[in-house]
């Protein structure tokens, strides 16, 4: 792979002046590659060509940024393939998982971007003033391992679209996809320095961009812990700062739905991406009448899930992306069995014959209480937490208890409860009997989920700021 050692910063791949960080492989723990990081004055260097190409960016017609959105998805489109197995060598992803998913969401980010800016109207009359919305300015944004690409797309078009110039650092240790979408985009025609990547970790890279000056916006995904150290990063310059964290998302099955159904398929979902995903369902809500089908079913679910390499077609749940992540979830698997939950199936340790790799099994706990580690914190692994209820307001008071908000699933026959139940729950989505993902909808949470919209009209806006303009008529 080209640019393994290289920084894109201002319309240019140069040597990157920092550390070699060494890439993993997850499923076989070797080093797969060797990458360059960027010094302080690499970071400085991009976010002042990010800063120069701002006012000529910012004044382009919408019609243009949309041209350009298009020609990064034929540029994207070119790539594609590499990219879907940069992410399954560096982050685990199984092929078939990196091909039909991993890759097409973050293209479609960059599709609806380009059809919503084509009518979009960035100004609007009210009374005798004009409202416009203006792009906010320098960007900085910090993006997650488990959806390298995804993540990425989502504040790379919308900014984009936006008028913003921006500064992206992906995850050091999912670096090998980013090279192949920075390469996309560098080749679609952009102006120097509207978009700049530079590789690196957290605090070398990510806390200068977080608190430099000339940033006027971060946008970060990952952890509600690394959040929380961004904001307080960029709180000296008061720049806006867009998140989108952490999640345990309950998945409510009321007692309409069709019942086996709807376990299996939440189980799957939980464990998609090997249980590493922010909005996963990991808290399964079933009448506690029912709780030893629920289990059941759900082991059948589980145990049909093939773990294994990769590469090998067939495989469901690849590795966990690193030892630390492992270990996290080893050490919440044992609070589990320590604080009186039921183990199912799964449980500690790797899978039989699989030694080598960061392999996890999948796990599945009944008899789970709101109150208990597994079912408070986002295990970010294999495991799902069946909670039992008695009535539907308990069951929206389960959901309701948690510090995240990120999204809720709602399985059920009757239509009316199932509205109402979406209506109370406190999270930025809820998906309706496993509606499928859409990108032309706001995605982002309340509370310790964050603050901000990605996607959709709400998630362009999101870059945009709000410019009032009085006695326009008069003058």
């Amino acid at each position: 792979m080209d640019h393994l050692d290289e920084l894109y910063i201002d319309g240019a791949w140069r040597k990157a002046r920092g550390p070699s960080l060494d890439v993993i492989n997850p499923a076989d723990e070797t080093v797969t590659a060797r990458i360059g990081t960027a010094s302080t004055e690499d970071v400085e260097d991009a976010i002042a060509a990010a800063r120069r190409a701002f006012a000529g960016w910012a004044a382009t017609d919408p019609q243009e940024r949309a041209d350009i959105l298009e020609r990064i998805v034929v540029e994207y489109d070119a790539r594609a393939e590499a990219m879907a197995d940069a992410i399954t060598t560096e982050m685990g992803s199984p092929v078939s998982f990196s091909r039909k998913v991993q890759i097409v969401m973050p293209r479609e980010r960059f599709v609806m971007a380009a059809k919503i800016l084509r009518d979009y109207s960035f100004e609007e009359q009210v009374g005798t003033s004009l409202v416009v919305r203006e792009p906010i300015g320098v960007c900085a944004f910090i993006t997650p391992w488990n959806w390298p690409i995804n993540q990425a797309a989502s504040k790379i078009a919308y900014g984009l679209a936006a008028g913003c110039t921006m500064v992206w650092k992906p995850s050091e240790v999912s670096p090998l996809s980013a090279i192949l979408l920075s390469e996309a985009i560098a080749a679609a025609g952009l102006p120097r320095g509207v978009f700049n990547m530079v590789q690196g970790d957290g605090p070398g890279v990510g806390a200068p961009m977080s608190r430099h000056p000339e940033v006027d916006m971060v946008s970060f995904t990952g952890s509600t812990r690394g959040g929380v150290a961004v904001a307080h990063a960029a709180a000296d310059s008061v720049k806006r700062v867009h998140q989108e964290l952490g999640g345990k998302s309950a998945n409510l099955i009321l007692p309409s739905a069709e019942f086996e159904k709807a376990v299996a398929a939440g189980t799957t979902l939980c464990f998609r991406n090997s249980g590493q995903s922010c909005q996963a369902p990991t808290r399964m809500l079933v009448e506690r009448g029912l709780m030893d089908e629920a289990a059941e079913i759900a082991r059948r679910a589980a145990e049909a899930m093939k773990v294994g390499d990769p590469r090998e077609q067939g495989t469901d749940l690849g590795p966990l992306v690193s030892k630390a992540q492992w270990d996290k979830v080893q050490d919440l698997i044992a609070s589990g069995i320590d604080e009186g939950a039921t183990l199912v199936t799964g449980g500690p340790g790797k899978p039989e014959g699989m030694e080598t790799g960061f392999y996890a099994r999948p796990t599945v706990f009944r008899d789970v209480t709101n109150d208990m580690t597994i079912a408070r914190e986002e295990i970010f692994g294999p495991v799902l937490c069946l909670i039992g209820y008695d009535t539907e307001e308990e069951a929206v008071a389960i959901a309701n208890d948690t510090d995240y908000g990120l999204a809720t699933y709602i399985s059920g026959e009757d239509t009316e409860a199932l509205r109402r139940v979406a209506r109370q729950i406190r999270a930025g989505r809820a998906y309706l009997n496993y509606a499928p993902a859409k990108g032309d909808v706001p995605f982002g949470g309340y509370r310790q989920s964050g603050n901000g919209r990605e996607q959709g009209v709400h998630g362009l806006e999101d870059f945009t700021e709000l410019k009032a303009i009085l006695g326009y008529d008069a003058a």
